[in-house]
């Protein structure tokens, strides 16, 4: 395990430094990993004062840099401070993680853990406009050391030298057992018509993998004099934003359209495939997407999983598949009407766990 990649960062005056094993920690969904590192510390800068690590998983609104005075809104949803030195006496057991990073610190290392609640929303961002390239939207986790005379006094002003930070994710992976998936179904009677259309749809697992193609079986039962033309199939993102109320935003992230006829007083079963990728999502502003530290690739949010015993803050997420069907009117003019044969299936869209995540070695 000593080999592992090691995260560090160095305050300006280099009188800390934060180490951590890995920056990502998974939530199970009953319990989050422990967020578990060291930071070095050297006394001889402190002038008399203390060193404090607090984590903070915070709503944020703004630019990019917090140092640039501007449009920057931060609402913390949650937040820990630990004093780490002088020690206060505690000492708990050491984590493997530790051990290994005590090693490469050294004795001037101070272990520190922190232990999240179950009911915070993962990493997530929301997608800036094409030309707002700087603005960050989203939740954020962030390990920050710091020298102060104590944890949290809004009036003592601390030196941005005195400061170091890493920002971590917390991230969900799907659950190992796949269940069989939702089904709904709906009649619709139209006027001037005594028989009514019959529509049932059903995802075939509950769970599907981002950049998976999604099967959705359809089967119809048109006992109207009507034609059904098409058949339209969306997949839609709702993003609830649960700060000082809660606010759900609907996008569609993938539609398509099948020119399956099913022609007046007959029935039709097929199963469909549709594809949600962030890839055909990149100008839509407010989408949600997976948190990332740094550029690196991401895809649509994954959906937020919790036990729903209390209400979670932040950025919540979740996904439906609606099926629709187009309807010719009949008449004349025979038009095709977007009629309300609709139904909606709750679909669930996560990455698989990795199969054995010990050290992060990128």
């Amino acid at each position: 395990m000593g080999g592992g990649r090691v995260f560090k960062k160095t305050s300006g005056n280099g009188n800390i430094a934060l180490y951590l094993g890995k920056r990502d920690f998974v939530d199970h969904v009953d319990h989050v990993d422990v967020v578990d590192g060291v930071i070095k510390v050297d006394p001889s800068g402190l002038d008399g004062r203390k060193v404090f690590v607090y984590l903070a998983c915070a709503f944020r609104y703004g630019s990019e840099d917090l140092d640039v005075i501007g449009l920057s809104f931060r609402r913390d949803i949650w937040i820990q401070r630990v004093q780490v030195y002088p020690p206060t006496g505690e000492t708990a057991a050491k984590t493997p993680m530790q051990e290994s990073l005590m090693k490469k610190v050294g004795e001037q290392g101070c272990p520190f853990s922190f232990q999240m609640p179950t009911d915070l929303p993962c990493s997530v961002a929301l997608q800036p406009a094409p030309n707002d390239s700087g603005k960050a939207c989203g939740v954020d986790f962030e390990v920050k050391g710091y020298i102060a005379h104590v944890a949290n006094n809004p009036d003592e002003v601390i030196e941005k030298k005195d400061t170091c930070r890493l920002m971590i994710r917390k991230i969900q992976f799907a659950p190992a057992n796949n269940k069989a998936g939702p089904k709904a179904e709906i009649s619709k009677q139209f006027m001037m018509t005594d028989k009514p259309v019959h529509l049932e749809a059903a995802l075939e697992k509950e769970i599907y993998y981002h950049g998976d193609p999604i099967t959705v079986k359809v089967k119809i039962n048109n006992e109207t004099s009507k034609v059904v033309k098409k058949i339209k199939v969306t997949v839609e993102q709702l993003t609830n934003v649960v700060l000082y109320s809660s606010d759900t935003y609907s996008k569609p992230v993938c539609t398509e359209e099948f020119g399956e006829t099913v022609n007046a007083n007959s029935s039709f079963e097929k199963s469909l495939q549709i594809t949600p990728l962030l890839a055909n999502n990149k100008e839509k502003r407010g989408l949600a997407v997976d948190g990332r530290l740094k550029d690196e690739d991401t895809h649509l949010a994954s959906t937020t999983l919790s036990q729903g015993e209390k209400e979670m803050q932040g950025i919540l997420i979740s996904y439906k598949v609606k099926v629709n069907l187009m309807v010719s009117s009949g008449g004349l003019l025979g038009g095709l009407t977007g009629s309300d044969v609709t139904v909606e299936l709750p679909l669930t869209l996560m990455s698989p766990k990795p199969a054995a995540v010990l050290f992060e070695t990128r």
